[in-house]
């Protein structure tokens, strides 16, 4: 026997059972933060449901499915800490050298690096790569070819892990991991890009021997060999399941019931551009604080495009957002224009009454709509209550709303201990985050069908405390970065059933400008529609009659 399985392997690793295409890898949650948006699976494999939130990444995504207590200790931990990144420049320098006596680029062993450390320790790419270019120096094409073969490389695993699985003698669990993330990176670029096969095959080999599994430099050049053989139209056609809906997920590499709760909301026949639309790098929206900057002068101050829904919106198409003067000097920041236009709802919704000013952000980690809620309620004389059940995460708001009226209540969200009679109330529940998927590279591949049924009790939860804290007449918006309809519609509608909620119609909410955001009273948002993420919202009062 070869080297290169986990049983020879000399590298140290224990055993791992890798799942096969389609199934859910270890969770980390591409959920939201804050009430009831809890940590996913621990680096281990445990599920770690610790936490009404855990993290969002750096555009604002939530990363995590929710439960009651305390905050992810894992992730924290993962990403915290000088020790630990000192660890991690000496592992990623040590691979980088390794990698130039191999004779091989930069870029590849960087992007394996990431690759190895998303599948072994369960860190996100889209936070961990950023940091490996810039210490590594890398930039302009060396920069985005590591940053293509990593996302693409997750986006397209459970492909890329069936064709594997089909020309290895042994099963995918029993190959050393470092030698399995260097074969996912050649088959990517086999089937994915430019990259002639024969450098496609030597730079695999090449990484299996700066990875140092030596003795699977055999095995891994004749599983290159065996891909190059048939062209992925063809793979395709060889490995993809006869049902149509199956089909197409396997050939968007989606698992199939993400797919299929897609296609009950587009239907079959808009499917593949919505699955297409997670594949595509998204463009970076901005968010113009109102009272500080407005959307024209941020554009113009940037080069950028105003957004085309959101009046605080501007796009920025390259570049690193922490380079601009705006947002240096915290006159904006970045926002997906859909999470824009659910901030933006909130106040501007009708209310019943007078407006006494007092606002609740429930599920307020990490502050991105609880901000642009308190730059509005600095404009009318309003104040902000928002609600996060992690002292992390709640100073994270903090920092985020700066000296806005934003006073933030560490305290779970399903009772937190507030006083009732708001005028404003937003929900913005914990979710899978299959609305955000493009942001997230491996993120589908980590979700799993039944977490949802745990999401949708705490949803409604949330959704109960909301409204009893509303006042008669007041309004409140329920949101979710997901297009499920479990985590949707079932909501709002067992909550006018059960708790007398009153459905208002939350296309009025939305500027002319949107359209084709659903059927329902409910506003469901689409990037190959919209160009935002799959957000959903509806507008509930309180029955008092």
């Amino acid at each position: 026997m070869s080297g290169g399985f986990r049983s020879r392997s000399k590298s140290g690793d224990k055993p791992k059972d890798k799942p096969t295409q389609g199934s859910g890898q270890n969770r980390d949650g591409n959920g939201r933060g804050g009430n009831g948006r809890g940590g996913g699976r621990n680096p281990r494999g445990g599920k770690n449901f610790r936490g009404n939130r855990d993290t969002r990444d750096n555009c604002g995504h939530r990363q995590g499915r929710g439960g009651a207590g305390a905050g992810s200790s894992h992730r924290a931990g993962r990403q915290g800490g000088s020790g630990q990144r000192l660890n991690e420049r000496a592992r990623a320098a040590s691979l980088a050298q390794a990698a130039k006596q191999a004779g091989l680029d930069l870029p590849r062993a960087v992007a394996l690096e990431t690759l190895q450390r998303v599948h072994q320790e369960g860190a996100f790419a889209n936070l961990i790569l950023p940091r490996a270019l810039r210490e590594q120096k890398l930039s302009g094409r060396d920069a985005a070819f590591a940053t293509e073969i990593a996302y693409g490389t997750l986006r397209a695993e459970g492909v890329v892990d069936a064709v594997i699985a089909r020309c290895s003698s042994r099963e995918l669990s029993a190959i050393a991991p470092a030698v399995l993330d260097a074969l996912r990176m050649g088959v990517y670029q086999v089937l994915y890009t430019r990259v002639e096969d024969h450098a496609a095959v030597d730079t695999t080999v090449r990484l299996v021997e700066a990875a140092g599994e030596t003795k699977a430099k055999g095995f891994a050049n004749g599983i290159m060999r065996s891909v190059t053989r048939r062209s992925r139209e063809d793979w395709i056609d060889l490995l993809a399941p006869a049902d149509e809906v199956a089909r197409l997920a396997f050939e968007h590499t989606h698992p199939e019931w993400i797919a299929r709760s897609f296609a009950r909301v587009v239907g079959r026949e808009e499917l593949p551009a919505a699955l297409a639309a997670d594949s595509e790098r998204p463009v970076v929206h901005l968010v113009a604080r109102p009272g500080e900057i407005t959307a024209e002068e941020l554009a113009l101050m940037t080069g950028c495009e105003q957004g085309r829904y959101s009046p605080y919106a501007v796009y920025l198409e390259h570049g690193d957002p922490a380079d601009l003067e705006p947002v240096k000097e915290r006159m904006a920041a970045v926002q997906d224009e859909g999470s824009q236009l659910i901030a933006r709802a909130v106040v501007e919704a009708e209310v019943s009454g007078e407006d006494h000013g007092r606002w609740l952000d429930l599920c307020a980690g990490p502050g991105g709509k609880a901000a642009l809620m308190g730059a509005l309620a600095r404009i009318e004389g309003a104040k902000v209550d928002a609600v996060e059940v992690s002292e992390h995460r709640a100073k994270l708001i903090d920092r985020t709303a700066g000296d806005l009226p934003v006073r933030v209540h560490v305290a779970d969200g399903r009772d937190p201990g507030l006083e009732p009679g708001y005028d404003r109330v937003l929900v913005d529940a914990p979710c899978s985050g299959l609305g955000a998927l493009r942001r997230r590279p491996e993120a589908r591949w980590r979700k799993e069908e039944a977490e949802l049924a745990e999401l949708s009790r705490l949803q409604f939860e949330l959704l109960r405390s909301g409204l009893e804290l509303l006042r008669p007449g007041g309004i409140l918006i329920y949101s979710t970065c997901s297009p499920d309809l479990r985590e949707t519609r079932a909501i709002v509608d067992k909550a006018v059933a059960q708790l007398g909620a009153v459905e208002e119609d939350a296309y009025a909410l939305l500027p002319e400008a949107m359209t084709d955001a659903g059927e329902e009273k409910s506003v469901q948002m689409w990037p190959h529609r919209h160009g935002t993420d799959a957000m959903f919202f509806a507008a509930l009062r309180r029955n008092d009659t």
